[in-house]
């Protein structure tokens, strides 16, 4: 069996995905820098760097499947070039060296952030969306490397891509931003709220997400793998129930919150001490990034089981693991 490549098992849903393929039986080939930690996996260590072409053309020799994960995944950089230079020069260099080594289909983990949100609806793989509605350089960085991923697909290339929503659960880590609020929300570190929404998934759904893509997913089309829409308000009350903690009863207006953001984000800028409230991250709450998964459900047969399964397993993890 040739090995499976996966890009990203250090971090949160790299690590869900390669944890799933290693249960169902493939050989693992993980990509990591020499100071990236694998923990709790079986999976072959391959030096390398997303920026490094040569690294990853030894890495992807005689893979097959190739899932490419990781992503540089922070809402404030005090020199966005590194998110580009990893996120679009980085899905470059992966796919093709994925293609070179003739691997038989690359799934790319993208972003719901690139999909277009409507006014009081759900966001589809359909709705209209540019560069311009791309908040911040994280976003921004994430939908040029989805071009580069459409583009490849267009010249023959084996590219399947999925958009997961705002996955949550166990193992997150860093933790990632939506995993930060988890842990604000226990630590008590949440008095107030936006009113804004997102769409929360069960990462190891997510994962599950994934490999149905690389069985199932057309060449070239993109899947939403998303779970449920809540607003924040909801989400709280869901943890509040889930953790024993109180929900913050209070909503600030978007005004308010953008000027905290400007405050935090401009002495970052100045101290290099990442920002409480990034800017980047209140732009992207003044829309309400709702969408629907209907068509990952239909042509892949995703189907995400309740949130508050993936909402417990992230609050008993973090507190097993003295995060809050």
């Amino acid at each position: 069996m040739k090995p499976t490549f996966v890009t990203g098992a250090s971090g949160f849903l790299g690590w869900h995905v390669a944890r799933l393929l290693t249960e169902r039986g493939h050989r693992v080939r993980a990509l990591c820098r020499e100071q990236s930690v694998l923990r709790e996996l079986d999976v072959e260590r391959a030096q390398g760097d997303l920026r490094d072409r040569a690294s990853l053309d030894r890495a992807l020799e005689g893979c097959g499947l190739v899932f490419h994960v990781a992503a540089d995944y922070r809402l404030w950089s005090k020199d966005p070039r590194v998110l580009y230079a990893s996120n679009v020069e980085g899905t470059r260099n992966v796919i093709e060296a994925a293609a070179a080594a003739k691997a038989d289909r690359i799934v790319y983990t993208s972003t719901v952030g690139c999909i277009g949100f409507p006014k009081g609806g759900e966001g589809t793989e359909e709705t209209p969306v540019s560069l311009r509605d791309m908040a911040g350089h994280y976003k921004r960085s994430k939908w040029l490397a989805e071009q580069v991923a459409l583009e490849k697909a267009r010249q023959g290339v084996p590219v399947v891509i999925v958009n997961p929503t705002a996955p949550v659960g166990d193992h997150d880590w860093k933790p990632t931003p939506t995993g930060k609020v988890i842990v604000d929300f226990l630590r008590g570190k949440l008095p107030a709220y936006i009113d804004t929404g997102l769409n929360f998934v069960d990462a190891s759904d997510t994962a599950l997400g994934h490999l149905l893509a690389a069985e199932r997913g057309r060449i070239g089309e993109r899947y939403i793998l998303g779970g449920q829409n809540l607003t924040m308000e909801q989400l709280f009350h869901r943890l509040a129930r889930l953790s024993g903690k109180r929900a913050p009863s209070t909503k600030i207006p978007y005004a308010v919150a953008y000027a905290a953001g400007l405050i935090s984000t401009g002495w970052a800028n100045l101290t290099g001490v990442e920002p409480v409230a990034p800017l980047e991250g209140v732009k992207m709450a003044r829309k309400k990034m709702f969408a629907s998964h209907r068509k990952a459900q239909q042509e892949l047969g995703f189907d995400p089981g309740p949130v508050d399964g993936a909402l417990r397993k992230a609050i008993d993890w973090f507190r097993a693991e003295v995060y809050c």
